[in-house]
């Protein structure tokens, strides 16, 4: 008997992809596929960059491994020195993984040291919010807010509070867990850590655009000043997850950039290394990274933390991104690719809402446009969009379950940053046309 892949999808034969380039995937048969979400929101600089491939085969074929408890390496110190003016903490130190799910776990834990640190053992709460995804790792799945990922797990979760999701198309509606109004957002969070109890909360995590799990959900113009006042006021630290609004994907280098907020600790991961290398890292401002230091309270680490190969990827990544100028172009071309389906869908009954920064762009379907009243969940609309455009050759990242946790459909579109002009049209046509089709077989097919 030989051995086999337990595969990711469902699908019991997926095709076998062989190479890439720009925007575009390969298959072994030679069919193209234009990946419109750049993996999983990742792919920044685009496919198969030979540089990239070379600055880790010379980094591996240099020095590989060097356990990170024992040295450091040029590549790790070079890459921490180009990337601290970009974040958007004070006085920044990286702590890099191996991954957004393995940033998050060590965000959690540095933010449990760095209050001990304090002198404030107390401090064990952690609030998100609901319509959150963090990650697949138990702590990272617990705070997350998302139902249908955490039902079956639900038996070992329980530690952290959620508060509601920054969501205005969904302010107010049954079920939804959202507020739409950044002065409700902001009491709503004080009220928590008030209810949680004198010098309790000891963080709050969240996106600055929500990514996955409501599809590129930007949150009213005030929402990050308050949200940052309060924490501040309270003595919380503000973590916030950039694994996928960070390196240029909003338009700018880090999703916070877009309101002047400073976070305390930083999650990046995905775009860091633009799908090169499994990366990641936490970033924590210089007085959460000192007091920690000092008081010798943070034991942790992993065995591929601190990786020289991946330091020196991510450090081209970014050198590619500063050269070519693609967080701009993130930028202009997300307006681009959300003025094309406003266009192309504006009149669309099914289409509720398309909405984000630079390239990503979340399009939200409804079963009604005027009551914004979602699709049942039977109806499988977003895998029946996301299969008629793949056969179209337009590969989407889809989320279900944003309405109420179990309904609602959204579409994600996160190209590389490369993406043309032309591919920007086909995108559009492709998807508006999957949209449309599958809107009709769903109609077709409901009960009269």
């Amino acid at each position: 008997m030989t051995g086999r892949v337990f595969r990711r999808a469902t699908a019991a034969d997926p095709p076998v992809a062989v190479r890439a380039h720009g925007s575009t995937i390969v298959d072994a048969a030679g069919r193209e596929y234009l990946d419109a979400a750049g993996g999983a929101v990742v792919v920044g600089i685009g496919h198969g960059r030979r540089a990239v491939a070379e600055a880790a085969a010379a980094q591996l074929g240099t020095l590989a491994y060097a356990h990170g408890s024992a040295f450091t390496t040029e590549p790790l110190e070079r890459y921490a020195e180009a990337l601290g003016p970009r974040l958007p903490l004070e006085d920044p130190a990286i702590y890099p993984v191996s991954g957004g799910s393995e940033a998050i776990e060590t965000a959690l834990k540095l933010a449990r040291a760095a209050q001990l640190a304090r002198g404030e053992p107390d401090r064990d709460v952690v609030i998100a919010r609901w319509g959150s995804y963090h990650g697949n790792s138990l702590g990272a799945l617990d705070l997350s807010g998302r139902p249908p990922l955490r039902a079956p797990y639900e038996a070992w979760l329980g530690r952290f509070r959620h508060v509601s999701a920054a969501y205005p198309y969904r302010a107010g509606l049954n079920g939804s867990h959202a507020l739409g109004d950044a002065g409700a957002l902001a009491d709503e969070l004080e009220a928590a850590i008030r209810d949680a109890g004198e010098r309790r909360v000891a963080a709050f995590v969240a996106e600055p655009i929500v990514g996955a799990a409501l599809a590129a959900v930007v949150p009213p113009d005030d929402y990050w000043p308050k949200i940052a006042d309060v924490c501040r006021r309270h003595g919380v630290l503000l973590i916030a997850d950039e694994v996928m609004t960070g390196f240029g994907r909003t338009g700018r280098w880090f999703g916070l950039d877009h309101w002047g907020v400073h976070a305390d600790i930083l999650v990046a991961a995905k775009g860091a290394t633009s799908g090169y290398w499994p990366f990641g890292f936490v970033a924590a401002s210089g007085e959460i990274h000192d007091t920690v230091v000092q008081a010798g309270a943070f034991v942790h680490g992993f065995t591929y933390s601190h990786a020289p190969a991946g330091a020196a990827v991510a450090r081209e990544v970014l050198r590619i991104l500063d050269d070519e100028q693609l967080v701009d172009a993130s930028r202009v071309k997300g307006d681009r690719l959300r003025a094309l389906l406003a266009d192309r869908l504006g009149t669309d009954e099914h289409v509720g809402d398309v909405r984000g920064r630079g390239l990503m762009v979340g399009i939200e379907l409804v079963e009604d446009r005027a009551t914004r009243r979602p699709f049942a969940r039977a109806a499988a609309l977003t895998e029946s969009v996301v299969r008629r455009a793949r056969d179209a050759g337009v590969l989407v990242y889809s989320g279900t379950g944003n309405a109420n946790g179990v309904d609602g459909d959204t579409i994600l579109l996160g190209p590389p940053f490369v993406v043309t002009d032309a591919e920007l049209d086909q995108i559009v046509e492709v998807v508006g046309s999957a949209i449309q089709s599958a809107g009709a077989e769903v109609r077709a097919s409901a009960p009269r």
